[in-house]
């Protein structure tokens, strides 16, 4: 079945899928518990190669950069050894 082919515009399709890998980034525990700095670095590389290509806006590029800033506060302060 194809029902949801052709769903997207190619456009819309590269901004989920850039979105989708952001979040997997987000998501990467092994990365985010050995070395904060290398995830958090890998977040916000990640948000300006997305706002380099134009797949999203500022306020997108921002709103992931404030993001990824509190992830790594949290994994700093050790909050995935604390749960």
């Amino acid at each position: 079945m194809n029902i949801c082919r052709d769903l997207f515009s190619p456009d819309q399709e590269a901004k989920l899928e850039a979105y989708a890998s952001w979040h997997r980034a987000l998501e990467d525990l092994p990365l985010r518990k050995e070395c904060p700095d290398a995830y958090h670095d890998e977040l916000l590389r990640q948000a300006d190669e997305m706002d380099r290509l134009g797949v999203i806006n500022w306020q997108e590029w921002r709103d992931l950069r404030l993001e990824a800033d509190e992830a790594y506060l949290r994994s700093v302060a050790g909050a995935d050894y604390h749960e």
